[in-house]
């Protein structure tokens, strides 16, 4: 909330800060900032006006996930974001508005997705894709991954708690593995009791098979993959 002096109301965080009349909707009557002006305001924010490194875009994670949830719930456009950061060039944190944008997909679906996807970039796989549709030999969906890679035809999905919540969201999910696999997916469950390190691990040794499933020599795997 942007306040008039530096005396917060209780129970509120607030700032002192300029904003432009195109910058603030009314919903449910109540004006707030738009889904530009809020990203905006989160990548700068979030980071407290440092940029981080982008070797290490897990550091990120704060201001990210929150950005890829209002990117998914309101359709964001990033240009807008950006337009407004070339409005307040100069600003504190507007570099890291901007290292921020270059991570934000508004695919995911959970913060932990969001920390998944910022871990294997960390680790120097390719930018995976998200939300991939996959279909059986007749055209039916069969399911929608998380993440992956279509070309190596590797997904990473994040099970949370309500996948397991009922029996028939169990086994849902057990028979929706199953297809995937036989149609020559590797499908890397990933859940809350899951290390970086293992997830790491896990896919590079999906991604050396792959290899060797597709004619190429292990020895030129990128260094990126053994690591973790």
């Amino acid at each position: 909330m942007l306040w008039h002096n530096r005396r917060a109301p209780r129970a509120l965080r607030v700032w002192s800060d300029q904003i432009a009349d195109d910058e603030v909707e009314v919903i449910r009557g109540v004006r707030v900032t738009t889904a530009a002006r809020t990203a905006l305001d989160i990548a700068s924010r979030y980071l407290r006006g440092v940029p981080f490194d982008p070797a290490a875009p897990l550091d990120a994670l704060e201001a990210v996930a929150p950005i890829d949830s209002l990117a998914r719930a309101t359709g964001l456009r990033i240009a807008d974001v950006q337009s407004l950061a070339d409005r307040y060039r100069g600003r504190r944190g507007i570099r890291c508005v901007r290292q921020v944008l270059d991570l934000v997909d508004a695919g995911a679906e959970s913060p932990q997705e969001t920390r998944v996807r910022l871990l294997v970039i960390g680790h120097g796989f390719p930018r995976p894709q998200t939300q991939i549709p996959v279909y059986d030999e007749v055209g039916m969906l069969v399911a929608v991954l998380d993440m992956g890679w279509e070309d190596v035809k590797i997904a990473i999905d994040y099970e949370g708690e309500h996948h397991r919540r009922t029996r028939r969201e169990f086994n849902k999910g057990i028979r929706r593995h199953d297809a995937v696999t036989e149609l020559d997916w590797t499908d890397i469950r990933v859940t809350v009791a899951d290390t970086d390190g293992g997830i790491i691990a896990r896919l590079t040794q999906a991604w050396e098979r792959r290899v060797c499933a597709q004619g190429g020599n292990p020895a030129e795997i990128p260094p990126w993959a053994h690591s973790g």
